[in-house]
């Protein structure tokens, strides 16, 4: 199953959709309608809606004070199947700006905000990572863009270029005072992008061949010179075959790989059966670790931010692989 066969549902099912989730805006807005002016609320000057942290972590650091930023997943959430619960609809209403992925990331909300756009009349929302030019980008043999940006922390840096142009252009901010802040946002990201690939130095050129649970790490791979496989593809909804599953045993046997990872968003049985493999052919295939690749771990994790988890998933392929 392709990634976008997991996600395109039937003309039919996108409209259905769309109605429900319309229908549920109308809803929420008549009834916060009529019980304004007996319970009004308090609303910041701004309120910025992200879909997932590693979007609202540089937002906050490119907002102004005052400015509410708020997200709808949090840790250990996988974007690719979040349905949004009628709490998320409400904050979407009261949004001022709504900002989300986009490539298909958000799997089941990616029909609904798109009909939000802020190229329709009264729309709100934008499909950052969707700005980014096409070369930049990684399809798969399928066609399927991969969405897994982040994990690149330059060209996540061109993602929070176009949200210091976004809060400019639709969220109405000083030019001065947001451009002000986003050279201290990208200086920032220059430091971690450095202190990751001082981290990864330590793997030996034979070694960096990276096996997760499911397809993340392309981008990562890209950037910092690793051999990427995913067991599942770029969609955590796929299911790997045993073909797929046997030519990740022979992969790893040959080249003696001594470790795969598993992710904190996605089963580990698909692991399991690798290690299980292995061990038939007189390989010892060990766990190298948890990554995080499309969320956040808890806070004890060590890897509560974006930040903090690119720079914990470094660590843990270093540990692992070395």
């Amino acid at each position: 199953m392709t990634y976008f066969k997991t996600f395109a549902y039937s003309k039919r099912q996108n409209i259905y959709s769309v109605v429900l989730f319309i229908g549920a805006l109308l809803l929420i807005s008549c009834l916060g309608g009529c019980t304004r002016d007996t319970a009004p609320q308090k609303k910041a000057a701004i309120t910025i809606l992200c879909t997932t942290q590693m979007i609202a972590e540089p937002v906050r650091l490119l907002a102004p004070p005052g400015v509410e930023v708020d997200h709808l997943m949090g840790s250990g959430v996988d974007p690719h199947l979040y349905k949004p619960t009628p709490e998320d609809l409400r904050k979407i209403l009261r949004a001022d700006l709504v900002l989300y992925h986009g490539l298909h990331l958000e799997g089941r909300m990616a029909e609904m905000l798109s009909q939000m756009s802020v190229d329709e009349p009264g729309g709100k929302a934008v499909a950052i990572c969707s700005k980014i030019p096409q070369e930049s980008l990684l399809v798969d043999e399928s066609g399927a863009t991969d969405p897994h940006l982040w994990l690149d922390v330059q060209l996540w840096k061109q993602v929070c270029d176009q949200l210091k142009l976004t809060l400019i252009t639709h969220g109405g901010f000083n030019t001065e005072d947001i451009s002000a802040r986003h050279q201290s946002l990208s200086q920032s990201l220059d430091s971690l992008d450095n202190d990751v690939s001082q981290l990864l130095n330590q793997i030996s050129k034979d070694r960096r061949i990276l096996v997760t649970a499911h397809d993340a790490f392309a981008y990562f791979g890209q950037r910092y010179g690793f051999e990427v496989h995913g067991i599942q593809g770029i969609s955590t909804e796929s299911e790997p075959s045993l073909l797929r599953v046997n030519q990740l045993v022979k992969l790893l046997s040959d080249h003696k790989i001594p470790a795969i990872f598993v992710e904190s968003t996605v089963p580990e049985r698909n692991v399991r059966a690798l290690i299980e493999g292995c061990k038939r052919l007189g390989h010892e295939l060990k766990v190298g670790g948890k990554l995080y690749s499309d969320a956040p771990g808890p806070e004890e994790s060590g890897a509560g931010s974006w930040s903090k988890m690119v720079l914990h998933n470094a660590k843990t392929i270093v540990e692992g692989l070395r």
